[in-house]
């Protein structure tokens, strides 16, 4: 009786109060995405008990209490309630009508609603499976973001990035197998995903110039024999050896490639052929090279097959072969032979009208242009090659090509090859045949007559003869008056004729039909330049230094102007940046010397001085101007140096011995001094201020020589003053002797004539003897004095108050000097 419990006395009292109460935490929980996860993974289920096979939740089958219910009965006819054998039978219940439930057929009884947990827990295993999948799906979709934005970050230069986002595509991908593996479920692993994450980043690793890891990579892939055609990459890893000039690695790999390429794939495989024979070509093996090219010219030629072709029997020297191959490449379709279908015919409708100016700009038109432009280039430069080769004379190889190509089907780069040999011409300097060939050019072509009238304009201008190239520069513009090169030639004719005005209009109109015409955009800065025009001139150069950004000229110039228009900042600037790209150049190291020194920044000058002797130590004015600094700092010894080199470039200039000798004076070297002057007197004995500098330096040395050259210095003085006396008289007596010569009409006219110049000729001979006479009784005094080219002397520091003793207040006699000599 102790666990019999008892109903309440209350009739009344609800016995089941309280079950229908909901705690305020549980709300919400249908609704709470965590919890719901939580349930449908594995942790948040019970797990079955073992053997039972039963979902988890219930223990056993939940018996009915319905119909087909067979008692067990015990000995006492009552009937067992505890447990039921039998799974089919239902347990019997007692007393239901009292709880309120009732034995209605078609209904059990579940209290716990486990009957519906058991339905739902299939479902929680579907969602289960379902969530695990859409997470692999998603991460599968993640990884194909991934390389998309590889692939886009390298197409526009951004390979580190694009290189990051494959190596993040490569790491899910990873993750994503071991997710299929976890789930046993490997037949679903997408090699092709696999297989483009590697090529990625593969690709990516070698626009990074990481060679190795691109090569590891590829690897990958051509090992794995999962991947199809994974065969193919090794095209890919020769090319990496090629960059790496491991060439044999390279053929061995371009072979393997084109072992496991079949015959279907012709173009592939004639490409790999390609590739072998440019490698050949890089180690010098031409033989095997050729053999590879021969191939493809056999079963699909092509331009750059041809021209590579040529070469190698170029450098074997094989001039029959290069004919052949030359001839088949003309022979060579370039796939834009119908160029009549881009130009209407008369009786077009307008709708076939339309349609022709539709596709005259279109992508594949473009696309035609581009063949036929890289045709004519690989047989004009065939052309240039073989004409040398081919012959003993270039001039009759060139004719050779040019029959060849005016019977092929581009007949229309005849002209173009005439033109070719006339420049050829100029390269080796024999303008009269490049006049001739470009004059015979233009007579055969109507088309080339513009061209080659301007290459003529070229030639005469710069041969100086400006009305020829006037005369040309007016024919090619009546040409086309829309060349602007033949509008420059023009306006350098005026430009030389110092019509700058007229110049600066032509050259205003090429630019205005070629924007990016640089030779008339310089020539017009140079004319704003000559008009004194420097802002405008300024403008000019700066445009054209942004299309030639590493000109030395333009930037010169611009260097220049700033220093015409005052802003020496930015020309010292401008001519620093000249330097960087002409470091030899004396010429701006002395500009920008000249530039600080008015900036007066002394050191700054001479550096930049010194650097201009260094690379041109013939410079007069550089050497004049750091032999000056040296004696303004009064370094004499290394001023000496100086004009010592001036002297010896310049062996005629007595100026320059001059100041070697007022060095070695100013130096102290008084005997070396004057053995200077000596020699430049003996060079030079007319020269007064040689000898007014030997009479001052023999006088402060007390030599006799003084009255030596003293004398000489008179005689000098009087014969400049007797020569500059008959060079004013001169025109005088010619005067008169012409008019001596109208009146003297005979004989007598000359005896009078001789008589007369007797006398003046006694005349001359008595002033002569008077003036010695007055010379002898009162002697004219000499001048010695002169003025040194670098200045006076520096006035010595004085030391001492003292002063020196002379030679006469000595206290030494001769005889005591004599003592002191030794025996």
């Amino acid at each position: 009786m102790i666990n019999v419990h008892l109903a309440p006395e209350d009739e009344n009292e609800d016995l089941y109060a309280g079950y229908d109460y909901n705690d305020p935490m549980l709300e919400g929980l249908e609704e709470d995405q965590e919890f719901q996860r939580i349930i449908r993974t594995t942790h948040g289920q019970r797990p079955p008990l073992p053997g039972s096979g039963l979902p988890p939740g219930t223990a056993m089958k939940r018996l009915s209490t319905k119909a087909g219910f067979k008692p067990l009965m015990t000995g006492m006819g009552r009937p067992i309630t505890g447990v039921a054998p039998d799974v089919g039978q239902t347990r019997p219940m007692t007393g239901v009508t009292a709880a309120g439930f009732t034995s209605a057929r078609g209904q059990s009884f579940d209290p716990m609603s486990q009957v519906a947990f058991k339905a739902a827990a299939p479902l929680a295993e579907a969602k289960l499976d379902e969530g695990t999948e859409g997470m692999i799906k998603k991460l599968e979709k993640n990884v194909n973001q991934l390389i998309q934005e590889s692939v886009v970050a390298g197409s526009v230069g951004d390979h580190q990035t694009a290189l990051d986002k494959a190596k993040e595509a490569g790491r899910k991908e990873r993750l994503l197998c071991k997710q299929r593996e976890q789930t046993q479920n490997t037949s679903e692993i997408n090699l092709d995903l696999t297989y483009c994450v590697l090529f990625n980043l593969a690709n990516q690793y070698l626009a990074n110039k990481m060679y190795t890891e691109a090569l590891n990579t590829y690897l990958l892939i051509v090992k794995n024999k999962l991947f199809n055609n994974g065969g193919r990459l090794r095209v890919n890893m020769g090319n990496i050896y090629v960059k790496q000039k491991k060439y044999p690695q390279a053929v061995k790999m371009y072979r393997m490639a084109l072992d496991q390429i079949d015959d279907r794939f012709k173009a592939v495989r004639l490409k790999i052929l390609q590739n072998i024979g440019s490698v050949f070509v890089c180690m010098g093996q031409y033989t095997d090279a050729i053999t590879s090219f021969e191939v493809i010219m056999g079963e699909k030629p092509d331009f750059k097959t041809a021209l590579n072709l040529v070469l190698c029997y170029f450098a074997i020297n094989d001039r029959d072969k290069m004919k052949k191959t030359f001839r088949q490449m003309l022979d060579i379709s370039s796939g834009a032979e119908d160029e009549d279908r881009y130009y209407p015919a008369v009786d077009d409708d307008p709708h076939q009208r339309l349609v022709i100016e539709a596709i005259k700009d279109d992508t594949l038109r473009a696309i035609e242009q581009q063949k036929k432009a890289h045709a004519e280039h690989c047989i004009l430069s065939t052309a240039k090659l073989i004409s040398p080769a081919i012959e003993g004379n270039f001039a009759v190889g060139f004719d050779w090509c040019i029959e060849c190509v005016r019977v092929s089907h581009y007949s229309e780069l005849a002209s173009e090859l005439e033109m070719t040999k006339g420049l050829t011409y100029l390269k080796q300097r024999d303008i009269p045949r490049a006049i001739e060939t470009f004059k015979d050019c233009g007579k055969k072509d109507s088309k080339m007559a513009g061209t080659a009238a301007t290459n003529l304009s070229f030639i005469f201008f710069l041969e100086e003869d400006i009305p020829q190239a006037d005369k040309y520069a007016d024919s090619a513009i009546a040409v086309d008056r829309y060349n602007p090169h033949a509008l420059v030639n023009k306006g350098n004719c005026l430009f030389s004729g110092s019509l700058y005005d007229k110049a600066k209009d032509y050259y205003q109109e090429a630019l205005s039909v070629e924007a990016t015409c640089t030779q008339a955009l310089y020539n017009l800065g140079l004319v704003y330049k000559k008009l004194n025009c420097y802002q405008e001139a300024l403008e000019c150069f700066h445009k054209l230094q942004v299309i030639l950004r590493s000109s030395a000229d333009v930037i010169y110039h611009i260097a220049d102007l700033y220093d015409l228009l005052g802003n020496h900042g930015q020309s010292i600037e401008w001519f620093l940046q000249l330097i960087s790209l002409v470091p030899t150049d004396a010429s701006i190291f002395q500009r920008l010397g000249e530039m600080y020194e008015k900036d007066k920044d002394k050191s700054q000058s001479f550096q930049y001085y010194c650097e201009s002797f260094r690379y041109c130590p013939t410079n007069i004015d550089v050497i004049s101007w750091l032999g000056a600094y040296y004696m303004e700092s009064q370094f004499c010894d290394k001023a000496v140096q100086y004009f010592e080199r001036a002297a010896l470039i310049q062996p005629t200039e007595i100026n320059w011995q001059l100041m070697v000798a007022s060095c070695h004076r100013k130096a102290g070297n008084y005997q070396q001094a004057l053995q200077c002057y000596k020699l430049i007197h003996k060079r030079f004995p007319e020269s007064v201020d040689c000898l007014k500098f030997l009479i001052r330096l023999c006088t402060d040395l007390g030599l006799k020589e003084s009255q030596e050259y003293s004398l000489k210095l008179r005689k000098v003085e009087k014969a400049k003053e007797a020569k500059a006396q008959g060079a004013k008289a001169g025109p005088e007596e010619r005067e008169q002797s012409g008019g001596s010569g109208k009146n003297s009409g005979g004989p007598r006219g000359r005896a009078k004539a001789e008589g007369g110049g007797q006398k003046a000729s006694n005349r001359v001979l008595s002033g002569e003897s008077d003036s010695s006479r007055g010379s002898a009784t009162k002697r004219k005094e000499i001048d010695t004095s002169y003025s040194d080219p670098l200045g006076d002397l520096p006035e010595r520091p004085k030391t001492s108050a003292r002063q020196k003793p002379t030679i006469e207040d000595n206290e030494f006699e001769n005889a005591e000097l004599g003592e002191l000599l030794p025996d």
